[in-house]
């Protein structure tokens, strides 16, 4: 059942990373065009020669790039759903999206309030190491952040939907607000705007939020389908975690 679930999840990976990956090469590639180009103001005909011949290769890497990153995601999706879905408050595809909303949550939100997406021509005040090292911290505190939210709903659901959503939003709430505060000093923009900078880390966190809910909506859609032709284990599973 467990090589079951994780197919499903690569399944719904490579579907969520295709679109992932156009969108790259069709929005955030000129993003770091544009900004590169920028960086590098002055050098003229050699920088835009070398951005012209490198442009179909970019655009492949970026479309291969987002369907192994989906790949990925959804991979590990679909083992934490078969561990987690009888805990997960809701009933059906909700399910995948409060795991998607907590993936999110973890590996791109709280880490994000300290190390936002380094926009091209960025330099970062922190060596690549300790970067790497807070990182993978952030993505631990996320997961409990995530769980302290899931479990409050879980816990406040009696007393009713909306007084639960109250109670799951506290945690991220919380953590949203504070660790900004403990942040260590940012990344310099150098010749690039900061409006740019800007825009680019808001066209990244977009991105990664419809990259978790196009994989929570195409895993929903095959959980259906296995449930549907194979009977309704994926219910009785659910039902484990039901009072």
């Amino acid at each position: 059942m467990l090589l079951r679930y994780l197919e499903r999840g690569v399944a719904a990976g490579a579907i969520a990373g295709l679109g992932y990956g156009a969108f790259v090469a069709a929005v955030v590639n000129p993003f770091v065009e544009h900004a590169e180009s920028l960086v590098h103001y002055g050098h003229g005909h050699d920088h835009a020669h070398s951005v012209a011949v490198a442009e179909t290769t970019t655009a492949a890497v970026g479309v291969g790039g987002g369907i192994l990153w989906g790949i990925l995601l959804g991979g590990m999706f679909g083992l934490a759903y078969y561990v987690l879905e009888p805990s997960l408050p809701g009933t059906g595809t909700m399910k995948a999206y409060v795991l998607a909303g907590a993936g999110f949550l973890t590996v791109s939100v709280v880490p994000w309030l300290v190390l936002p997406p380094p926009a091209p021509g960025t330099e970062h005040a922190l060596g690549t190491d300790a970067r790497l090292l807070i990182y993978v911290a952030l993505m631990a505190l996320g997961a409990l952040v995530g769980a302290a939210s899931i479990l409050g709903y879980r816990r406040a659901a009696p007393r009713g939907r909306a007084f639960a959503v109250a109670v799951a939003a506290v945690p991220v709430a919380v953590v949203v607000v504070a660790l900004p505060l403990a942040a260590p000093a940012g990344a310099n923009g150098g010749a690039v705007p900061g409006e740019l900078v800007a825009a680019f880390r808001g066209v990244v966190v977009s991105s990664q939020a419809a990259l978790w809910a196009v994989i929570a909506a195409s895993y929903g859609w095959l959980h259906r389908r296995a449930s549907g032709s194979t009977g309704a284990s994926a219910v009785d599973r659910s039902s484990l975690a039901d009072p």
